[in-house]
């Protein structure tokens, strides 16, 4: 009976295509006590630009990523990335949409600016989620003197 329950719920998502691992997907916890110590973990790894990241970790297309930020960061275009940012703590203004200013490709399918014109502000605050589909331009704006922390998760298309 096991058994068939199981070739049951398998068998539609591997006509879908999913691709399961061989030893069955893996289960990973942040806890809400991990991410408050990034800040701290991550203090050594700021860039001239104010901003500090950790890979993770990588599961198939998505990958996470921890994020400290104490500046405003550039305008971003990921070709192929879609984006899923998780507030931690802070307050910011991202923007989304658009036109990216001074275009430079960073690496391939990757674009960064100086800034966007014509895009989107929202708010964003602690416990807020958003998702930005590939080939959008964002770029989040922190107020002098702030730190914003965020989880970004990012799958590739």
């Amino acid at each position: 009976m096991k058994n068939v329950a199981v070739r049951t719920l398998l068998l539609p998502l591997l006509a879908a295509g999913v691709a399961l691992p061989a030893g069955g997907p893996s289960v990973t916890l942040w806890t809400a006590a991990s991410m408050k110590q990034w800040p701290q973990k991550l203090a050594s790894k700021f860039s001239a630009q104010g901003v500090a990241t950790d890979a993770l970790g990588t599961f198939g297309n998505y990958r996470f990523m921890a994020i400290v930020r104490k500046a405003s960061g550039q305008a971003e275009f990921h070709e192929n990335d879609a984006d899923i940012i998780i507030v931690q703590t802070g307050d910011a203004t991202l923007i989304t949409g658009g036109t990216v200013i001074n275009p430079k490709t960073t690496e391939p399918h990757e674009i960064r600016g100086s800034g966007i014109q014509g895009g989107r502000e929202m708010r964003l605050v602690p416990g807020d989620v958003v998702t930005i589909p590939p080939k959008t331009p964002h770029q989040m704006k922190l107020a002098p003197g702030t730190e914003f922390v965020y989880m970004t998760v990012k799958v590739s298309q």
